[in-house]
């Protein structure tokens, strides 16, 4: 009686921008007796892995960093246009300091559309066009406005509500749920809550 045995391989690697490809063969063979179970394992696998690790080699496709972005940026106030434009037609300033040659386009912003939303309508109302604003950021994170990620957003979003004096409401749905107020609250021995 011939006994079967069913062999699979499989390799997934890791790639840029959190991307992974992964390939996998499997055979299935038949043995005449269990004492060639041993030497037929190790050759099956051998085989196996030889074959997987020569075909994974070509990657194929890999996404760059601004793949899945959004296509569009909406423009920094003060900005020239007042429409949404291609990301591939959007210019930041570069930090200052920096040689002209180093003006890149930017892809969309990086950050939440509702943080976006936010920055700008906060620098506006501080008087901060689209080559201050991105000062401000290049000087807290190192990069302009629309490179900031969620966490510096935020961090951007509060520097702007110290500078504008805007708080930010408590919402009924708990979203949000943060409200600023004056250090003076918290020195007395009354709870505010």
């Amino acid at each position: 009686m011939a006994i079967k045995l069913i062999a699979n391989y499989s390799k997934r690697l890791g790639l840029p921008g959190y991307s992974s490809h992964q390939f996998e063969v499997s055979i299935e063979t038949e043995i005449p007796h269990t004492s060639e179970l041993a030497s037929e394992t190790e050759r099956l696998y051998g085989s196996l892995q030889a074959a997987v690790d020569a075909q994974i080699q070509q990657v194929g496709f890999v996404p760059d960093e601004h793949y899945g972005t959004q296509a569009t940026q909406r423009p920094v106030p003060g900005a020239s246009c007042s429409q949404t434009t291609p990301a591939s037609s959007v210019r930041q300033t570069p930090p200052a300091g920096a040689p002209e040659t180093s003006v890149a386009t930017v892809p969309a912003w990086k950050c939440s559309e509702k943080q976006q939303s936010l920055i700008l309508e906060l620098a506006g109302k501080v008087g901060l066009d689209g080559t201050a604003l991105n000062e401000l950021a290049t000087r807290r994170f190192n990069k302009v406005v629309a490179m900031l990620n969620r966490m510096e957003a935020s961090g951007l979003i509060d520097e702007l509500m110290n500078r504008s004096g805007a708080t930010s409401k408590r919402s009924a749905s708990g979203r949000n749920n943060y409200t600023r107020r004056p250090a003076t609250t918290y020195a007395g021995n009354s709870n505010p809550y």
